[in-house]
């Protein structure tokens, strides 16, 4: 048992026993994240992370990875009723308007660390009460050259989180609890490409109701899924463009038939 800068302890211990294997194997998602893309994007990477570190404009951010579920499963399989919580952008913002993401964002000097960060931001977007969460882990943080932030992942888990929703239009568009399964759900599954800086590659990407979920958040929940040993065979060859994906999204009316 570990306590973060918050004084919050993280509790992997506490993880119900269908995310026990995620929460174990934790040190592997990177690696898993990583295995998704290609080596020259890498490269690239790492050069525009240590660029934006001998300059100074790389930011320290922190995003909020909720899972929430029953705190039993008899067989220790993934429940039917587990659930992710995602938000979606607003489509008025200036950045990153429309995408799909965990809640979280850059850690103010008032933070008392990532965690904390994350939490705060979560209730700010989400409504989301803290103190029914438990923290199970935090992963290695993660650089998005785009962005030039420096993301660290904060695993939780709540039996019920409680309600949760837009609370600010501006900035969300949407707060929604997605069911595990759809991310599962090999028929929801895609490749989309995207460019980084001179490069372009197509990574993992999920096609649910309402939303386009890809970029880093997509790699994460991919990485995920492989780890905890979720993941099914899916259509890698079934590659989309980014403008062409996100048409889809109004097309689709449900998380998908087959989930089981």
């Amino acid at each position: 048992m570990s306590v973060d800068h918050t004084g919050r302890q993280l509790r992997p211990d506490a993880a119900p026993s269908w995310l026990k294997r995620l929460v174990d194997n934790v040190g592997d998602v990177p690696g898993a994240y990583r295995r998704r893309v290609p080596a020259d994007v890498l490269a690239a990477f790492t050069a525009a992370n240590a660029a934006a570190t001998v300059t100074g404009r790389k930011r320290d951010a922190a995003v909020l990875v909720l899972f929430s579920g029953p705190a039993e499963s008899s067989s220790g399989e993934l429940p039917d009723d587990a659930d992710l919580l995602v938000t979606v952008r607003s489509a008025d913002l200036r950045n990153h308007a429309g995408q799909a993401a965990f809640p979280g964002g850059a850690i103010d000097p008032e933070d008392d660390g990532p965690v904390a960060a994350a939490l705060r931001e979560a209730n700010e977007e989400t409504g989301l009460d803290a103190d029914r969460l438990t923290l199970l882990a935090t992963l290695e943080p993660m650089f998005i050259p785009p962005s030039g932030f420096h993301v660290l992942p904060v695993l939780a888990y709540s039996p019920e989180p409680g309600p949760v929703g837009v609370v600010d239009p501006g900035e969300t568009a949407i707060v929604a609890r997605v069911p595990v399964r759809a991310f599962v759900n090999p028929e929801n599954r895609l490749m989309v490409h995207r460019r980084q800086n001179s490069s372009r590659f197509a990574g993992p990407a999920f096609l649910l109701n309402q939303m386009l979920v890809w970029g880093f958040t997509g790699q994460v929940i991919s990485a995920l899924l492989d780890v905890a040993g979720w993941a099914k065979p899916w259509n890698t060859s079934n590659v989309r463009e980014l403008d062409e994906a996100m048409a889809l999204v109004r097309q689709v009316s449900s998380y998908g038939e087959s989930q089981q």
